[in-house]
């Protein structure tokens, strides 16, 4: 494929495309989006995705498009070649700080994996429980807010946003008290749902895309929740 501006290749769902959506709003980059079906991967997908995954970033280069994987990639080098704003901290050792809060964040995605597809009602409150003690870890770290950092966004805030994002509806099915006692917690999740960056890193369908896919997985948080009721 050819493009004439930065195109993200794209699911409807994944978090990790979010977090390269959110950073280019932030930097004010345009761009396009290209939305494929994970379950029947084009095959002009596989042949520029190494790993068959999203995001992608088609980088415009001359007669021939740079392609760059993997979220983290992307947002670094977005972080690198675009702005202002500067999304991580210019003091190197906070800067490394706010990385390893980054990945604490995309521990958290891959518990959520658990917590989201298991029908098995042990296995859930386990995932549960984990999900407890890493968001009181959280609160631990933040301060005044609204966000990680203060009153500045930063790239640890477009990480978060979409693990916030799956308890807006996740919450409204089965609360799980997991953000109980977790006032700074509460106020950062509250501070990114309104964000314009993050409002618009999904399609308006997001909610219902998601309860489909809770369905197709028979997941306990659904067959548990109100709306099975």
């Amino acid at each position: 494929m050819h493009s004439k501006v930065l195109t993200l290749i794209s699911h409807h769902l994944c978090p990790y495309v979010q977090r390269a959506s959110i950073v280019l709003s932030e930097k004010g980059v345009a761009f396009e989006r290209t939305h494929i079906d994970l379950a029947a991967k084009p095959d002009w997908f596989l042949r520029i995705s190494p790993l068959g995954k999203v995001p992608l970033l088609v980088v415009p280069r001359g007669r021939a498009d740079a392609i760059l994987f993997e979220s983290a990639v992307i947002c670094e080098y977005l972080e690198e070649t675009q702005g202002p704003p500067a999304l991580h901290p210019a003091d190197p050792l906070l800067r490394a700080r706010h990385r390893g809060w980054m990945e604490f964040g995309s521990s958290i995605l891959a518990d959520l994996w658990g917590y989201e597809t298991t029908s098995d009602a042990a296995e859930f409150e386990a995932k549960r429980q984990v999900l407890k003690v890493k968001f009181a870890t959280l609160e631990q770290e933040l301060g005044a807010g609204p966000y990680f950092a203060g009153s500045r966004f930063s790239m640890v805030d477009a990480v978060f946003a979409p693990v916030f994002r799956y308890f807006e509806l996740f919450e409204a099915l089965l609360p799980s008290r997991i953000f109980d006692g977790l006032p700074r917690v509460n106020a950062w999740r509250q501070a990114l749902a309104v964000r314009p960056s993050v409002v618009n890193a999904v399609t308006p369908d997001y909610p219902e895309r998601l309860i489909a896919f809770l369905q197709h997985h028979g997941a306990y948080l659904l067959t548990h929740s109100k709306i099975a009721a």
